[in-house]
C-alpha cells in the first residue's frame, strides 16, 4: 500500500529556506544526495506547489542539471520517470511530461490518489505539505537536518498542526542527520 510522504532538507532549527528564500545552507553533499536518491527511487508521484515545481522542472528541461556527477543524473532520472501533480492558481501551464496541473488541493482527491497508487506519493514543499498535514493525510515525515541554524525563514513544518510522531530511524549522512517519523493517528 502506498504512503503519503513529506520530505524536506532543513536547518537544525527547522527551516527549509531563510527569510530571503535562500536554501544554500542545505545544499546536499554527495552522501546526502545519495540518501535523497534512495528515498526518491521509491516515489511514483510528486505533489508540488507552483514554487517547488518551478524550482524542480529543470531536472527535465535543462540537461546540464544532470551533468557532472552520477548522483545528479540519478535524481534527474527519478524525477522524470515519476508522475507529477502541480497545485497552482497562477501557473498557466506545465512544461514537463507526466505532469498534471490542478487549481486546488482537494484532500479527498489526494487521499484517493494515494490509496490507488502503486508506489509512494510525496508532497514536496512546506506550503503545500501544510494542506496535507491539516487534512491528516501524511503518513511519514522524512527530514534531512543540515548542520546550520538560520534563525528565521520558511518553516519545514506547519505551526498550526499538532503532529504526534514515532521515530522510525535516524542516521548520520555526511554532515547531516536523516530522520524518519511515522505520523501517529
Amino acid at each position: 500500500m502506498a504512503r503519503l510522504l513529506y520530505s524536506a532538507i532543513c536547518s537544525l532549527d527547522g527551516f527549509v529556506a531563510d527569510e530571503a528564500g535562500d536554501f544554500g545552507f542545505a545544499f546536499p553533499e554527495p552522501e546526502v544526495l545519495a540518501a535523497v536518491n534512495a528515498d526518491t527511487a521509491e516515489v511514483g508521484t510528486f505533489l508540488h506547489g507552483r514554487r517547488m515545481y518551478e524550482l524542480m522542472q529543470g531536472w527535465e528541461t535543462d540537461p546540464s542539471w544532470a551533468e557532472g556527477d552520477a548522483g545528479s543524473a540519478e535524481f534527474a532520472g527519478h524525477w522524470q520517470r515519476a508522475d507529477k501533480v502541480v497545485y497552482s492558481t497562477t501557473l498557466e501551464d506545465v512544461v514537463t511530461r507526466r505532469t498534471t496541473l490542478r487549481r486546488t488541493f482537494d484532500p479527498a482527491e489526494v487521499a484517493e490518489l494515494v490509496r490507488t497508487a502503486d508506489a509512494d506519493v510525496t508532497v514536496d514543499g512546506p506550503t503545500l505539505a501544510a494542506h496535507a498535514f491539516r487534512a491528516a493525510l501524511v503518513d511519514e515525515v522524512r527530514l534531512l537536518v543540515a548542520p546550520s541554524s538560520i534563525g528565521r525563514g520558511l518553516k519545514a513544518l506547519p505551526d498550526d498542526v499538532r503532529l504526534d510522531l514515532e521515530l522510525q530511524s535516524s542516521r548520520q549522512v555526511g554532515g547531516f542527520v536523516a530522520v524518519r517519523y511515522a505520523v501517529r493517528r
